[in-house]
């Protein structure tokens, strides 16, 4: 776990400068890159220090299941712009999600949560966390009476994704914070789609942030990764004891490759909203597509909500081709240079259609709840020539 810390740069507070340079403490070598430190233990000087180190009365490396300097490393720079005071990394972004809720809840508590969310939340929470006595209530994300209808007192926890994944949805997060609060539950955000390059929920009263660094944070599709960031210390260390003893940790390889990922997030993060743009219109203004999802647009329900919560739209954008499976895959089978695969983030355009893919696992209804129609694709946009990527679109569009 990284707690907040002087880092060294509090001069500094521009976000490309954290993304640089947060987190690395140079050793005895004076490297100029973060090192990889690939060990599954450390040394201790005695056996004084050890049990010090174990008991937590002194500070230092124990075990990498928990404690390792390039992990904490990418820990103190993705905390340090989100604005938290601790984030712990995991081996995945689901990861992230059960081990806050291992940390956080227990039998008997109940999560509200927005009905758009990635296929494999719901999963989580409908079928795994149930099994132990944590029920999940779902209500339209951007209905704050909705949410304030449906918290109860056995409430505990508020969850949502802005932008929701695949319809780019949106709500306000200080209404949600403030509702949240006044009933003693935490708000916790997931912020996958929009990175802290866009949007910091913490600045907007969210308790904590999910991030599946496996996507932007990366940015070029290498590795698994995920975190929890909370803006209160004791939040964030009943976060870390579940890492320190179920183990769901994040490797010190994949660490490092997500710090080479920080420190261009906020150059990435623009292009990609610049291009989803131009696709996005260039989609909505194209004779077969019935409704283009994508916040950039003047037409999307919450487009009020960029420039203010959110600095730019995204690269995340979703369309309608007709109303049947068969169409859509019609247009993801005629490209050529798309990827067609689920991931997203990428500096490579990727596509994916979410009712047989990332949502296939929830039934129909769910489906049908969600807003997620057999016509239904989503588009990750990359960082290739936008008229490349139109001309592909167009052989499927046709």
């Amino acid at each position: 776990m990284t707690t907040a810390m002087d880092d060294g740069i509090e001069h500094f507070p521009g976000f490309s400068t954290r993304a640089l340079r947060v987190g690395h403490d140079r050793t005895a070598e004076g490297e100029h890159s973060e090192p990889i430190f690939a060990t599954s233990s450390f040394v201790f000087a005695s056996a004084a220090e050890a049990a010090a180190r174990f008991s937590g009365d002194a500070p230092g490396n124990v075990y990498t299941r928990f404690t390792n300097p390039t992990v904490q490393a990418f820990e103190q720079r993705l905390n340090a712009l989100e604005g938290g005071a601790g984030c712990v990394a995991t081996a995945s972004g689901m990861a992230a999600i059960l081990t806050m809720a291992l940390g956080l809840l227990k039998s008997g508590d109940q999560i509200l949560a927005s009905r758009s969310l990635f296929g494999s939340t719901s999963m989580l929470f409908d079928k795994y966390l149930a099994r132990f006595g944590i029920q999940t209530r779902y209500v339209p994300l951007d209905d704050l009476d909705a949410w304030r209808a449906a918290i109860e007192s056995d409430t505990r926890l508020l969850f949502l994704e802005t932008p929701s994944n695949p319809l780019a949805e949106m709500t306000e997060i200080a209404p949600l914070a403030e509702l949240a609060h006044q009933h003693g539950c935490l708000l916790a955000v997931d912020n996958c789609f929009a990175t802290p390059a866009l949007q910091r929920p913490l600045e907007w009263g969210a308790d904590l942030v999910i991030h599946s660094a496996t996507k932007y944070l990366d940015g070029q599709g290498r590795c698994l990764g995920g975190a929890v960031i909370a803006r209160d210390p004791a939040v964030i260390a009943e976060v870390f004891g579940v890492v320190r003893t179920a183990g769901p940790s994040m490797s010190p390889f994949n660490a490092w490759v997500f710090l080479k990922g920080l420190e261009t997030l906020s150059l990435r993060m623009r292009a990609h909203s610049e291009a989803a743009q131009q696709l996005a219109e260039w989609l909505a203004a194209h004779p077969t597509v019935t409704k283009v999802h994508y916040p950039g647009l003047t037409q999307h329900p919450q487009h009020h909500l960029i420039g203010r919560q959110m600095q730019r739209p995204g690269g995340i954008l979703s369309f309608e081709v007709g109303g049947d499976r068969d169409a859509a895959w019609r247009v993801i089978d005629h490209t050529r240079m798309l990827s067609i695969t689920a991931n997203l983030g990428d500096t490579k355009t990727t596509i994916t259609h979410p009712a047989t893919t990332t949502h296939a696992r929830l039934t129909p209804e769910e489906r049908t709840a969600a807003g997620i129609t057999d016509g239904l694709i989503r588009i990750a946009v990359g960082l290739e020539d936008i008229a490349d990527i139109q001309a592909d679109l167009a052989r499927g569009l046709k």
